[in-house]
């Protein structure tokens, strides 16, 4: 099958679902990721002209995040080479309420290439496959903002709405938003974890100072650390953030999952209860 489609962080939380959705609907992507072949590296630039050559269009995302230092660079440079390569059309996962992923965006907007971008809140999925699954099968979750209401989203509703606007032109030009379809705090989620796995989650209510200072304690990289005290200081308390959407619901023509239902179907996996290593 002819391989006209490339799912950059094809590997990724959202990206590895999306080259399913893509299966799923008859296509063969190319993977771009480090251990793809070809293989794709945000770091080597001499990688990309060959996962471009032949792609006519292409799923978007950068690891860790959009509003890390040198996000917008490689966006600008990747936009530009694959326009001169022929790519026609890029559809671009974005944050919801980042600045810096906005001023990504509109390199996309400006490129002369069809686009949409999807806009994301917070995934579910950080809960049993990212940041948040530590502390949770630790049985001890300390987190800040404890009371600011998040519409997570869950990682599957985004992939599949993002195969549907890649492959549906109608969509080109539009920023779609995809939340969860409710309004939910940290507490919310912890309890509704513990229910589901079957298991007494404790959750504390620190500061950002205290947060901070933990993952440091525990020598998480400090880029990482840069990029959390980010989202929890200017992304989690916008406004942008606080605010359910139904587009996902417009896309796929049903409403998005809720975080119960994911709760549900990850505690049958066992995730949540591992015998946590020290």
């Amino acid at each position: 099958m002819k391989t006209n489609i490339l799912v950059i962080g094809g590997t990724g939380k959202t990206g590895r679902r999306v080259v399913e959705q893509l299966r799923n609907r008859g296509f063969e992507p190319r993977i771009g990721s480090r251990n793809a072949s070809p293989s794709f590296d945000w770091d080597n630039k001499d990688t990309w002209v060959n996962s471009l050559t032949g792609i006519e269009k292409m799923y978007v995302t950068y690891y860790p995040d959009l509003a890390v230092p040198g996000a917008k660079e490689a966006i600008q440079s990747l936009t530009y080479l694959a326009k001169e390569l022929g790519v026609k059309k890029m559809v671009l996962l974005s944050g919801k309420g980042e600045t810096e992923a906005e001023a990504c965006e509109k390199i996309v907007m400006n490129s002369g290439m069809d686009y949409t971008i999807v806009r994301a809140s917070w995934f579910n999925q950080n809960w049993s496959e990212s940041f948040f699954l530590a502390p949770i099968l630790s049985g001890e979750v300390a987190l800040p903002m404890s009371d600011v209401l998040i519409p997570f989203v869950d990682a599957n509703d985004i992939a599949e709405v993002a195969a549907t606007v890649l492959l549906d032109d109608s969509y080109n030009g539009e920023v779609i938003e995809v939340t969860g379809p409710e309004l939910i705090t940290f507490k919310d989620i912890v309890d509704i974890i513990s229910k589901t796995s079957e298991r007494n989650l404790n959750f504390h209510d620190i500061t950002l100072a205290q947060y901070i200072a933990g993952m440091k304690q525990m020598q998480i990289p400090n880029d990482v650390v840069w990029l959390i005290e980010y989202l929890f200081s200017h992304v989690l308390t916008n406004s942008k953030n606080q605010l359910v959407v139904t587009d996902i619901e417009r896309v796929l023509g049903r409403k998005a999952k809720t975080f119960l239902a994911y709760a549900q179907e990850t505690a049958k996996t066992g995730i949540w209860n591992q015998i946590k290593v020290s």
